[in-house]
C-alpha cells in the first residue's frame, strides 16, 4: 500500500503533495513502483495533530480519488475516520476505508463502508493523535491490542461489513513507545494468529525507526522501513503500507520466489 499524503502536515512527505495534480502524478508513480493499493489522506495523524474541517478534507482527497480510481490500475483506499469523507470518497471510486480510529471517531462510518460493500481497515490506536503519545501504557502490548481489534473487528461485521473484507492493524506508533513497538513486531505472529483476518503493518518512516537506527531525517529511514516490511511478511502480514514502494514491493516479489523454490526450479 502506497502512502499519498494530500496534507501540509504529514510527519513524513507534508505539503509535496499538497496540490491535486502533484498528488495524483505521485499515485501514479507508487503504482508504477509496484503499489498494489493507493491509499489518500487529507488529515494527518502524526502526534500532535489537528483535526482538519470536513470540508477541506473533501477539498484535498475527492479528486485526487477520482482521477487514481479512474486510472483502474489498482484498488484506491481513503484513509479518512469522517464517514462523509469516506461515503464521498467510494462513490468517487475508492474501494476501501482505512480508519485510524476503527469506527471511534464517527459511528456513521462502518455503516457507509457496509452499505457500499467496501472494504475496512480497522486499525489500533490508544488515545487520538494530538494525545496518543503522552505516556501510553499497556501490561502487555500484544495481548491488548489483538483483543482490542477483534472486539471492532466485530462490531464492524455486526454493522454490515462484509466478513471477507476487514483488515486489523496494530498501529505501530499510535499511542506506543517505541518499546512497544517493538514489541508488536517481535510477536506480530501472535496478532496475525488471534485476529484471524488479513493483517496490515504501518511502520514507514516512523520515529521510532530513527532512535533505533540514527536516521534523523526521514527519508533516510527507508532502509530501515524495509527491513519492517521484510520481517513484517515474514511474520504472515499481508499489506505493508509504506511511503518508498519500490524496495517493499521487490521484496515480497522474492520472498514468494524463495517460498515457492525447490530443488528443482520455482513452483508455480
Amino acid at each position: 500500500m502506497g502512502v499519498v499524503n494530500v496534507t501540509p502536515d504529514s510527519f513524513s512527505d507534508g505539503g509535496r503533495f499538497l496540490d491535486t495534480d502533484r498528488a495524483v502524478a505521485h499515485g501514479r508513480d507508487l503504482v508504477a513502483a509496484g503499489a498494489a493499493i493507493v491509499d489518500i489522506g487529507g488529515e494527518s495523524t502524526r502526534p500532535g495533530a489537528e483535526p482538519v474541517a470536513l470540508e477541506e478534507e473533501l477539498r484535498r482527497v475527492l479528486p485526487v480519488v477520482e482521477a487514481l480510481a479512474a486510472d483502474g490500475s489498482v484498488p484506491v483506499s481513503i484513509d479518512t475516520s469522517k464517514a462523509p469523507v469516506a461515503a464521498a470518497a467510494l462513490r468517487c471510486g475508492a474501494t476501501i476505508v482505512n480508519d485510524v480510529t476503527a469506527g471511534l471517531g464517527d459511528p456513521d462510518l462502518y455503516g457507509v463502508v457496509a452499505d457500499a460493500g467496501a472494504a475496512l481497515v480497522v486499525m489500533h490506536m490508544q488515545g487520538e493523535p494530538r494525545t496518543m503519545q503522552h505516556a501510553p501504557h499497556y501490561d502487555d502490548v500484544t495481548r491488548e491490542v489483538a483483543e482490542w481489534l477483534n472486539l471492532r473487528l466485530d462490531a464492524a461485521r455486526a454493522a454490515g461489513v462484509r466478513a471477507g473484507a476487514v483488515i486489523a492493524d496494530p498501529g505501530i506508533g499510535f499511542g506506543k513507545t517505541g518499546a512497544h513497538n517493538l514489541e508488536l513486531l517481535a510477536r506480530l505472529g501472535d496478532v496475525v494468529a488471534a485476529v484471524g483476518v488479513p493483517v496490515m503493518v504501518g511502520a514507514s518512516r516512523k520515529s521510532f525507526l530513527a532512535r533505533l537506527t540514527g536516521a534523523t531525517q526521514t527519508d533516510d529511514r527507508d532502509d530501515a522501513t524495509l527491513a519492517t516490511s521484510v520481517w513484517s511478511f515474514t511474520q504472515g502480514a499481508r499489506i505493508v503500507r509504506v511511503h518508498d514502494v519500490a524496495s517493499s514491493a521487490r521484496a515480497a516479489r522474492l520472498l514468494d520466489v524463495m517460498a515457492r523454490a525447490t530443488a528443482t526450479g520455482v513452483a508455480a
